[in-house]
């Protein structure tokens, strides 16, 4: 049984975000506790939360869908997604006969099954993608013959809470339950799939970043130049874009400083995630925000062997890339580590045509950051901007020459790197390891050219009055704004340190000698010579000692080679 607690506005029962969390996870332990383990709950109830999201956005505008729909066929129109677009006024729809209400008083098994499969067919092809992303339709045996199916839908259809960005009103056209913004609805489904990861014990470089440090990133990146915005374009990019988090903040980040400098931007989002989940999970957040052209921007693969934007440049780029994790497979795909080609890894530079930037395949973090470098612009005049989250191994892993030390020096001496921030430990949900942010750029101030500047913010945090997951502080606003002021005012203290480029180099020389050996013989040698052969039970030896001394009767001797030579001679007159 799932116990909401609710709060009461003017009469009326409400939940609030984390009781609508709450509730969707107490779904789990209701419906599917004796189907599926723990580890296979996600498997429903992340698509179900995303249909229940789109249901609901889609019911008001039903009825002109089915009519569209109706005239289409009878006109024998064949390409029908422009106009049910249209009808549904949004970048999606679902023509099928049923809304998702529908469906809960469906009596037979059999009949509920095929209603449920003709309401899913009937979704757009963008959402249908969406759906085989989460290999949604395997489920559906499953819940049919365990009986589950209609619980699971009269669960998410509760009256008591509302998935849509739309409120609820009541008779008298007073709000009942507000609605959900993107912003809200796209904090419960992170906050879903931490949940999973976290029991499901996911490993520490597969986490999702918190919305603290993703505000952080999204200044780093705009503060700096916020007053050279202009009324134009913009691309924002990240290759590794999990549910679309740092899109969604950056997005909304640089719409404010717009409007507060009265400039009128558009931005487009762009994105490649390999995780099928979290990526039908970015499709949806941006088919929900109305538009289908940044959803098709959403790039399904791996960045780093298929890379979906390889021609694109962009002016902002956010990322927190998986860490610790083999990229074995990119590797082998790319034609194995020892012969990538690509321009990306493998470039001209420092008088070198095949100037190597590829790490050890255990961990391939830092090839995210020069696929960023890759696709900064040159020709615009604030070129691009680039932050970066990394763990601490990109710091210093690889020796001269290596790759890791390669891609640090190529970063360093063409004056991209601008700072790296340390952060708190516990900062992320399910793992505590030291963190760091790293900015890039390639229009840095004069202030800054020939500078790397180093901020210490590992003790700057609130503790957060309950843990999550791992995830035991945070960046409040105040924290995030005295984080700020060190990076803008660019100055050294004891949270800030600069150092000219130079500082960071280092060359390893190996220097080699013609090897010198001397030999030694005195009685000192001899006598500690006697105690080893008597340990070691070789009478042989100690008498070939003993003999060379007795001969030559001499303390050292003018290279190793005449000593050699005498141990042979004696040798040779022990034998015979």
């Amino acid at each position: 049984m799932v116990i909401v607690h609710l709060e009461r506005k003017a009469g009326y029962l409400v939940m609030n975000q984390n009781q609508i969390i709450s509730f969707i996870w107490g779904i789990a332990d209701d419906c599917l506790r004796d189907v599926y383990v723990r580890g296979k709950y996600r498997d429903v109830i992340l698509p179900m939360t995303v249909i229940r999201r789109l249901d609901a956005v889609l019911e008001e505008t039903k009825d002109e869908v089915l009519a569209m729909k109706k005239m289409l066929d009878e006109a024998g129109i064949l390409e029908q997604t422009s106009a049910l677009c249209n009808a549904s006024g949004e970048a999606f729809y679902n023509c099928s006969p049923f809304i998702l209400k529908d469906l809960r008083s469906r009596a037979k098994a059999q009949q509920l099954k095929a209603n449920f499969i003709a309401y899913l067919d009937g979704f757009s092809p963008n959402v249908q993608e969406i759906l085989e992303k989460f290999k949604f339709r395997n489920q559906i045996d499953t819940m049919t013959d365990a009986g589950i199916l209609g619980a699971v839908i009269e669960k998410f259809v509760d009256p008591r809470f509302n998935l849509s960005p739309k409120p609820v009103l009541d008779d008298k056209g007073d709000v009942d339950l507000p609605g959900l913004d993107n912003h809200t609805m796209g904090v419960i489904f992170e906050e879903l799939i931490r949940r999973f990861n976290e029991e499901n014990n996911e490993e520490a470089g597969e986490h999702f970043t918190p919305r603290d440090v993703i505000e952080l990133m999204a200044d780093l990146i705009f503060m700096s130049i916020k007053d050279k915005i202009t009324d134009s374009t913009y691309l924002c990019y990240d290759g590794a874009c999990g549910t679309g988090g740092m899109l969604t903040i950056a997005d909304e980040r640089l719409k404010v400083l717009a409007r507060e400098n009265n400039k009128n931007v558009s931005i487009h989002l762009f994105g490649q995630e390999i995780n099928p989940e979290t990526y039908a999970i970015a499709k949806a957040d941006l088919l929900l925000k109305g538009d289908g052209k940044a959803a098709d921007n959403i790039v399904y693969g791996s960045t780093l062997s298929n890379d979906g934007h390889a021609t694109t440049e962009f002016d902002f780029m956010l990322s927190n890339p998986p860490y610790g994790k083999s990229w074995k497979t990119d590797a082998e795909r790319l034609g194995g580590k020892k012969d990538i080609t690509d321009p990306r890894f493998v470039l001209n530079f420092a008088g070198d045509p095949e100037f190597n930037m590829i790490p050890r395949v255990s961990d391939g973090q830092m090839l995210f950051l020069a696929n960023n470098i890759s696709k900064m612009k040159h020709n615009t005049e604030l070129g691009s901007r680039i932050a970066e989250v990394h763990n601490g191994s990109s710091l210093f892993t690889g020796d001269a020459g290596q790759g890791e030390s390669n891609f640090r020096r190529y970063m360093i001496e063409s004056d991209y790197l601008e700072a790296i921030i340390a952060l708190p430990e516990n900062m992320f949900y399910n793992t505590g390891i030291a963190t760091y942010i790293w900015v890039l750029t390639n229009r840095k101030e004069s202030r800054r050219k020939g500078k790397v500047q180093l901020i210490d913010a590992t003790n700057l945090k609130s503790p957060l009055r309950k843990n999550l997951g791992n995830k035991n502080c945070q960046l409040t606003e105040d924290i995030r704004q005295q984080i700020m002021e060190l990076y803008l005012n660019f100055e050294e203290n004891e949270y800030s340190k600069i150092f000219d480029n130079q500082e960071f180099g280092y060359w390893k020389i190996t220097v080699e000698r013609p090897l010198r050996r001397k030999a030694e013989v005195n009685r000192v040698k001899i006598d500690e010579f006697k105690q080893i052969a008597e340990e070691a039970k070789d009478g042989i030896a100690w008498e070939l000692v003993q003999e060379v001394y007795a001969e030559n009767m001499k303390d050292s001797y003018d290279t190793y080679m005449e000593f050699e030579e005498k141990v042979a001679k004696a040798t040779k007159k022990k034998k015979s």
